[in-house]
């Protein structure tokens, strides 16, 4: 138990049965059914006010469905959420877990990997030598950045570029290395092609594909899917009128000792000068989403 080749990623499957998800003016997505096989590449496209990105956090355990369920590698939602979120990681979600402009790659690199280390790790992990502990650490990033196909010594300024010098699809990469340090089974990204060239376009999708393939089971909110993803199309639903009292209520949900928790890393973390927006975003500060239903549904929480 332990040993490396268990910590590998392997994809989780993914299954959805009328799934759908209601706020206090509507629904923000519904009868959404499909099933991918572990190490599958989802492509979610619709458009803009469909509930890609509520569907997004739904699946990842980020947001409470409402109707229909889903099961991630095996874990049932909406019962098992914190489960979820646990093998589970965001990329990029404006509003959710954005990078911060003002600090470095390396920064976040850093804090990232002293989060995991703090949550994920094992005792015996957490005993070892500060050195090998350092170490082990930066195996992880260099892990993920390789993976994330981030070419730190390419950036302007190295590891020590800001996030705001960054081009789109530099930071796109940097987000998903930053996911990919916690060796999630499933990753979420949103936005996927927004404000790309053709062909960053291209291998924005050749990076995702690349990931699938290595056995991490892909989620990504698109505006166009490729023909090889499996898609799933969000559409508006209009078979019902805008309810602003509605009683049912999709609310974001987390797990108290989580919170708190990472409350404690956040700040841990800030005094050594370092920053991460994630963590802050999965402890129940889901502000807003790019899309309307998520902000719909975050109204009666108290958090919109």
């Amino acid at each position: 138990m332990g040993t490396e080749t268990e910590e590998q990623p392997h994809g989780a499957a993914v299954v959805a049965d009328g799934f759908g998800l209601k706020g206090p003016r509507g629904w923000a997505f519904r009868k959404v059914s499909f099933r991918a096989e572990p190490g599958a590449l989802v492509a979610i496209e619709g458009p803009s006010g469909s509930g890609r990105t509520c569907l997004l956090l739904a699946l990842t355990g980020r947001m409470k469905a409402t109707e229909g369920h889903a099961e991630v590698g095996g874990l049932p939602l909406p019962r098992k959420m914190a489960a979820v979120r646990r093998i589970t990681a965001l990329g990029q979600v404006p509003g959710v877990s954005e990078l911060d402009p003002a600090f470095t790659v390396a920064e976040h690199l850093r804090e990232r990997a002293l989060l995991q280390r703090r949550f994920d790790g094992s005792v015996r992990a957490l005993l070892r030598r500060p050195a090998e502990r350092a170490a082990t650490s930066r195996a992880r990033i260099d892990e993920a950045v390789k993976a994330a196909g981030l070419d730190l010594d390419a950036l302007p300024k190295g590891e020590r570029t800001s996030v705001r010098d960054l081009e789109r699809l530099e930071a796109l990469r940097l987000s998903i290395a930053l996911a990919l340090i916690g060796r999630p089974r499933l990753l979420a990204v949103d936005d996927t092609d927004l404000k790309l060239s053709d062909a960053d376009r291209a291998e924005a999708w050749a990076l995702l594909r690349s990931l699938a393939a290595s056995g991490t089971t892909v989620l990504a909110v698109c505006s166009e899917a490729p023909e090889d993803a499996l898609r799933i199309t969000t559409v508006q639903d209009e078979s019902e009128p805008e309810a602003p009292g509605a009683e049912e209520t999709a609310a974001t949900e987390t797990a108290t000792e989580e919170t708190a928790a990472t409350e404690t890393a956040t700040a841990e973390t800030r005094a050594t000068g370092t920053a991460t927006e994630e963590t802050a975003a999965e402890s129940g500060a889901t502000d807003a989403t790019t899309e309307e239903g998520a902000a719909d549904a975050l109204a009666e929480t108290g958090r919109a």
